[in-house]
């Protein structure tokens, strides 16, 4: 990680709180969204982060206070009012255009095949209730992981657990209906635990359902990934990573955040995720899509887990760190 400069990570940090506090502000929950752009600060930041400063399209290695927003406009375009602060208590800030952040919902790419056993990076997924049943879904089983020695699958709360909505003991089905799955002949699992979504002050979306059987999981990855350690390692800034998503498969990126503040949008409205990791995909290729949450996200040096994806916009992609992901529901990765 490059060397900081300027100010002490304290002082990023208490001025990253204070630009959460004052821009990051969840929206109402909405049942229609109003078709108008607007440049108020408030409704254009989706997310305060701290990273490295970029100057004409170069990194310049200075650390600053990272304003992620829905669209980047020109200073001459906006009124000083809707112009975002330079500096925060001495520190510098940037503003990064990312679009908007929302959680990773099913896609209709690459559709993913009947799997047994159940591999991690395939396509999983909930059946609605009524009168919502009319409806069809499908995220990633990330990784494969014990508790008390049964196999369970870990993913997000919004793929295995409906945003709350489920019940524990819920079908999960492979692959996930919207792939083609069949109900109720493809239930492999069942919802054991997931962490509740709140409006605000998240710090993960994870849920865990239970194999019905051992034998119907598998610790092999479809496709590219390999997990070397049960044991996660901590995100850092230009850690070189990859997935395997249902959506995009797999996929390579940098990480760019490790402490970004982030407003997510989901079906029941939007929720606001504190100290989150962000991702870059390499080259102009995008890392993520719709359908690739729950994808493990995996250092590609050590082959140690580092983060959970779960949302993302068409630049960049949003992951959970691992750690506290594992210790919620007190469980071990298999490999």
């Amino acid at each position: 990680m490059a060397t900081r400069s300027t100010r002490s990570y304290e002082d990023l940090k208490a001025a990253k709180s204070e630009a959460s506090q004052r821009f990051l502000v969840p929206a109402k929950v909405r049942i229609f969204m109003a078709y108008a752009a607007a440049t108020h600060p408030t409704l254009n930041v989706v997310g305060v982060g701290i990273g490295q400063k970029i100057s004409d399209g170069k990194v310049t290695g200075q650390h600053c206070v990272r304003f992620y927003v829905a669209r980047k406009l020109p200073k001459s375009a906006l009124s000083g009012d809707a112009l975002l602060p330079t500096k925060l208590d001495g520190v510098v800030t940037d503003v990064i255009e990312t679009g908007v952040f929302k959680a990773l919902g099913p896609g209709i790419k690459q559709a993913q095949s009947k799997l047994r056993p159940v591999q991690p990076g395939c396509s999983v997924g909930f059946e609605f209730p009524p009168p919502d049943d009319k409806y069809i879904m499908a995220g990633t089983l990330g990784a494969l992981v014990e508790l008390d020695g049964d196999y369970y699958m870990l993913s997000n709360n919004h793929v295995l657990a409906d945003e709350n909505q489920l019940k524990i003991g819920a079908a999960i089905f492979q692959p996930g209906l919207l792939d083609g799955g069949k109900a109720p002949a493809d239930r492999v699992a069942t919802l054991a635990k997931f962490r509740k979504l709140k409006k605000s002050g998240n710090s993960i979306d994870a849920a865990i359902a239970k194999f019905t059987n051992n034998k119907l999981a598998s610790k092999k990855f479809v496709n590219g990934v390999v997990l070397k350690s049960t044991s996660p390692i901590a995100a850092v800034e230009k850690m070189q990573v990859h997935k395997m998503g249902r959506t995009t498969g797999y996929t390579r990126g940098v990480i760019d955040d490790i402490s970004a503040d982030v407003k997510v949008g989901y079906e029941k409205g939007d929720f606001t995720f504190n100290d989150q990791i962000i991702i870059r995909g390499s080259a102009s290729a995008s890392f993520s899509d719709s359908g690739d949450s729950g994808s493990l996200i995996v250092d590609r040096t050590s082959g140690k887990a580092t983060g959970l994806l779960f949302a993302g916009s068409d630049s960049y992609t949003i992951a959970n760190h691992i750690e506290p992901v594992l210790k919620a529901f007190g469980i071990t990765l298999v490999k």
